[in-house]
């Protein structure tokens, strides 16, 4: 987190990505295209966040070559090293950015070190892992790692055909409430044109608009370049595969196919409906938090039930009754309503109309622009499902000074309060010479000849013991209680 990654993209683009993220935390994938006299880069912009591992494996898995960004200060983290795992698991060669080398007081070799111990070892070490020193700030080896990319890509002989239908992968995916769905796409192959029918996973298409990663409209894309594109009938997957086909009549005829066969797999499936959701909430045989989550992007969907994978409870159920990308909806309202959910928006919209819906079905929605303060919420409403502690409390404790037989065999005690308080019908423990011989409950507690709710310190008082007349002189009489505290993750 925090390493650089977006900071560095714009010193290469001289463009400001990182002060329109929330916390500076990137969220989502984005994908920038940087030309040069020797050709272009495209950068695939992953997010450092632990939550994004899918995203960042997602990333890889189309990616020629991975600049792993590790700061000098910081040296290398858990993030770090499940980016290099997700690089080395889709066999792309990786170049190390060290970043935020005009910081004072850094230890370049002891980062190093670190990267080498999880196989990456400097060229200038023996090794063959490419270590370029940067820093986003000053610019200082900014050059120099995009030429290391250009050279790398030269050696590898990544070429790719700009002729033909364009195929390409699916970045991102939304729904955008004045453009409809809209779709990121990486061509890998071939050239896409404005007016090509397309499919792209289980939907299909014809390209209206292309904007590039500047907001510039475009009649063409080549290979190698990330284009928004405008026109698919649905949002998709990130990763989902992208091509051109003769006609859209083609493209429909597909996607039925597809779909069909999608159906024929899932038919012996039975949907739960409201009705059994709500019969489910009314048996009370399971602890549930039931959610609703809408987002701005399709992969921040993942993100999140990352997050809630490893929120640690055996005892609570967390289930996602629906997620989707998209604004929050008067559906999501009454859905959550039957099924007693709560509703997650992260950097979605929430109308005025859908809120007081949502005020009037007593529906709790939770509006959200980062994924911690996501995470701690929900954290938190765990924590407080959790089947209390009983915590024992000590309230006071009195000394026997003179013990008083009645004429029912009972026993009385003379004490004097020693310490806090004594209450009446509180627990109590009797303790002699250090040792505990009797725990019951103080059942009557007097001031002179009134009975009294309880005796304050270094106040003289009557106490007498449910089922107990063997009190001596000296013996210390502990009032307690025990009470309920939330269990903590």
């Amino acid at each position: 987190v925090d390493h650089g990654k977006t900071t560095i993209l714009d010193a290469v683009r001289k463009s400001a990505i990182a002060e329109k993220e929330f916390g500076q935390i990137t969220q989502k994938i984005g994908a920038y295209k940087v030309k040069r006299p020797e050709g272009s880069i495209v950068f695939l912009d992953t997010p450092g966040h632990e939550a994004f591992t899918a995203m960042r494996a997602r990333g890889a898995m189309i990616t020629d070559i991975v600049v792993l960004v590790v700061a000098a200060d910081d040296g290398v983290k858990p993030q770090t090293i499940e980016a290099i795992n997700h690089a080395k698991s889709a066999d792309v060669p990786i170049i190390v950015a060290l970043n935020k080398i005009d910081k004072p007081n850094i230890n370049i070799d002891r980062v190093k070190k670190q990267i080498a111990e999880h196989g990456l070892v400097p060229e200038e070490w023996g090794g063959n892992t490419v270590v370029v020193n940067v820093s986003a700030i000053t610019g200082q080896g900014i050059k120099e790692l995009l030429d290391m990319i250009l050279l790398m890509g030269e050696m590898l002989e990544l070429k790719a055909s700009c002729v033909g239908p364009a195929e390409g992968t699916v970045i991102e995916s939304y729904m955008d409430k004045a453009k409809g769905p809209t779709t990121t796409v990486l061509i890998q192959k071939g050239e896409l044109k404005i007016g090509d029918p397309f499919i792209v996973g289980k939907t299909y298409g014809k390209v209206r608009a292309m904007i590039d990663d500047w907001n510039n409209k475009l009649s063409t894309a080549g290979s190698s370049t990330p284009v928004e594109i405008l026109g698919a009938q649905n949002i998709t997957r990130p990763g989902d595969k992208f091509y051109v086909v003769d006609s859209e009549k083609t493209a429909r005829k597909k996607v039925e196919d597809i779909q069909s066969m999608t159906a024929s797999k899932t038919s012996g499936i039975k949907n739960i409906t409201l009705e059994d959701l709500y019969a489910e909430i009314q048996k009370g045989s399971v602890k549930e938090i039931k959610l609703i989550i809408k987002t701005d992007y399709v992969g921040s969907i993942e993100a999140i039930k990352n997050v809630i994978e490893k929120i640690p409870s055996t005892e609570v159920k967390i289930s996602i009754l629906h997620s989707e990308a998209g604004p929050i909806s008067e559906s999501d309202i009454l859905l959550a309503s039957a099924a007693n959910a709560i509703v997650i928006g992260f950097n979605v919209p929430l109308t005025k109309n859908v809120e007081e819906i949502a005020r009037s079905e007593k529906v709790e929605v939770r509006m959200y622009k980062i994924i911690y303060d996501l995470a701690e919420d929900i954290k938190n409403a765990v924590e407080g499902m959790l089947v209390p502690e009983e915590k024992e409390v000590l309230l006071g404790q009195a000394m026997v000074k003179q013990v008083f037989r009645l004429s029912d065999n009972s026993t009385v005690a003379g004490c004097i309060v020693t310490e806090g308080k004594i209450i009446r019908n509180s627990s109590c423990r009797i303790i002699r010479n250090g040792a505990i011989i009797y725990q019951g409950s103080i059942t009557s507690l007097k001031r002179f000849k009134e009975n009294v709710r309880e005796v304050k310190l270094n106040t003289e008082c009557g106490i007498g013991i449910a089922h107990f007349n063997n009190l001596e002189e000296g013996d210390i009489i502990q009032s307690y209680m025990n009470v309920k505290v939330t269990k903590k993750l």
